[in-house]
Formats: structure tokens, sequence, C-alpha cells
């Protein structure tokens, strides 16, 4: 009998489940303000992004017919970009126009769509990683879809595994960057889904908690809040809004150091990110924090929910 692939093992799984959507097989994606059908979507294999994992990205999603918390994300891309010395090569203006013009293109209004912004820094005349060989404009693909979460998702318990990978120095590749540069993360993926879990639990190099591989990690500790200092952890937009929200609320929040210690005897504990909002979390590393969605949960994710909609209702698009 055929051993099952990590893929199998990953099938419906995880704080990125999703509804299956026949849809998606003939979207439209914009490649550098042109939009090509899925199939025909494709860019050279001298691409930094493809050679090398050399860009920035974001992922948005679209509720009630606007791009949730834009201003917050295009913020981020640009700030990575400058960062690494790679010019976009289009205002941000132009690229809002860009974003909403494929999503029209694709008939996309409401809600219920997930869109990935990659921006790369253009094709290389050579394979060399010095941006000096780079003979063309930056890359800027848009993929969107449909893609809802999991009805699940909310209340369904997740299952965290702490990694052995850490997560670096920033004199070694900074966490806080959103570069396509993801094997760090992508590995830690991967051996929490060998070990059966949802998603890996990652440490900074001191040995406390900074993150999960595609999502932020929070724990809830006789009614306070307490999440990692942030020092190892990419700036993440949801993890900003919860923290914001919960202390609106009069939540007392901490982004502190703390331990595994800490986290097996928590109270309640959650991720939060883009496409699934604030998850619960109940069982780490085979301790079992509970069975069913906590009272802080609950109301995080009813305060978040209010939030984004009231962002959104006072957005514009062009």
């Amino acid at each position: 009998m055929a051993r099952p692939s990590i893929f199998d093992l990953m099938e419906g799984r995880g704080t990125h489940s999703y509804v299956q959507d026949g849809r998606n097989a003939s979207i439209l994606i914009d490649i550098n303000g042109e939009h090509l059908q899925r199939d025909e979507a494709k860019i050279s294999v001298f691409d930094s992004g493809f050679m090398l994992g050399d860009g920035v990205w974001e992922g948005l999603r679209l509720h009630a017919g606007r791009l949730a918390f834009l201003d917050r994300h295009l913020d981020r891309l640009y700030r990575g970009a400058k960062a690494i010395a790679m010019d976009i090569g289009i205002a941000r203006e132009e690229l809002e126009q860009r974003l909403y013009a494929v999503l029209d293109a694709n008939g996309m209004h409401g809600d219920g769509v997930h869109v990935r912004l990659m921006v790369t820094r253009g094709i290389r005349s050579t394979p060399y990683q010095d941006p000096r060989v780079v003979i063309s404009p930056a890359t800027i693909v848009i993929i969107p879809e449909w893609k809802t979460a999991a009805p699940e998702t909310a209340e369904r318990m997740l299952k965290l595994f702490t990694v052995h990978v850490r997560r670096g120095y920033p004199d070694v590749q900074d966490p806080m960057l959103n570069s396509h540069s993801k094997l760090n993360c992508i590995t830690a993926c991967i051996q929490a889904t060998q070990a059966g879990a949802d998603e890996g639990l990652m440490l900074d190099p001191h040995g406390f908690v900074a993150t999960c591989n595609s999502t932020h990690f929070f724990i809830v500790r006789d009614g306070e809040i307490w999440t990692s200092s942030g020092d190892y952890c990419l700036d993440g937009i949801t993890r900003g809004v919860v923290i914001e929200i919960a202390r609106e609320a009069g939540i007392p929040v901490f982004e502190r150091n703390f331990s595994l210690t800490h986290v097996y005897g928590a109270d309640e504990a959650f991720t939060t990110g883009t496409f699934a909002g604030v998850a619960p979390v109940g069982d780490i590393d085979g301790r079992v924090l509970g069975t069913q969605r906590g009272p802080m949960v609950a109301r995080l994710q009813e305060f978040y929910l209010k939030k984004l909609a009231f962002e959104t209702q006072r957005q514009t698009r062009p």
C-alpha cells in the first residue's frame, strides 16, 4: 500500500482550509496589468521570484466588495520593497486600480475572495543573485480566487506542534520581511503536518514563542492576552488589528517573551491571519487547552468582524 504524500496529509486541514470552488478553473489573473486566463498566465523562468525568491507579497481578502485593510497591506508591501532596494515601478494608486480591475473582470464584488499580490524584482539576464543583472521592471502578479474559509474554522479547535525550525535573527533573514523566500516556514509546515498538526508553532532563537508558520499566535491567561514581542515574526495585519480591538475593549494585551511552559498552562489560545481571521487552538504538543472555543476567542471573533465591517464601509475604491 502506497504511503500517503504530505499533500494527502494536508488535505482539508489547517488554518487555511477552504471550500472548493469550480469557478477558480477559469479565473483571470493580472500579470503586469494584462488579464490572462489561468492556464495562460505564465512568467519567465528567469524571473527573480521563480529563480531566487526575490520579492515581496501580500494576501488580501475581499469583504463587502472592498479589500479589507488595504492601506495597511500596501504600506507593508511598499515598506518591504524599499527595505530590499526594489522599485515596484508603479504608484500605489495604480496598483490599487489594478487590484480592483481584475476583481471586476472576474465578477468578484462581494465576499469569499482571496487575493495573492506578488511583486518580484523582475527578469534576470542570467541565473545570478546580483540585482544588477535584472533587465526588466518589477513583475507584478495578482491572483484572485473564490476562496471561503471552511465553515468550521471559527469553532474547530486547531492542533499545533512545536517544530525544530526557529525564526531567525533579523541580521540573517529578517522574519519581519514578507518575502517570497518562505522555505523556513515551509519546512516548519512540513514537520507540523507530518506530526498530524494543523500548524507549526515556531520558537525564536532564545527559546521563546515567536509565531506559527503561516499565522500569528496568542494565548489567554487570567483574562490577559499575550502574544510574542514581535521581534521574530512578520508585522501581521490581523495580529495588529486584534491587538487594537482588544485594547479598545479594555482587555489587557501584552507583547512579550513567554515560553512553552506559559503556553501549556494557558486558559485559551488562538491564531490570527488574513484568511481565517481569529481561529481557536485546542491542542499544543499533546496538551489539551480546551475542547471547544473559549469565551475570550468568541469575544475577539465578534470584535474582529465588527472592525472588519466598519473599516470596509468607510473605504472608497477606484
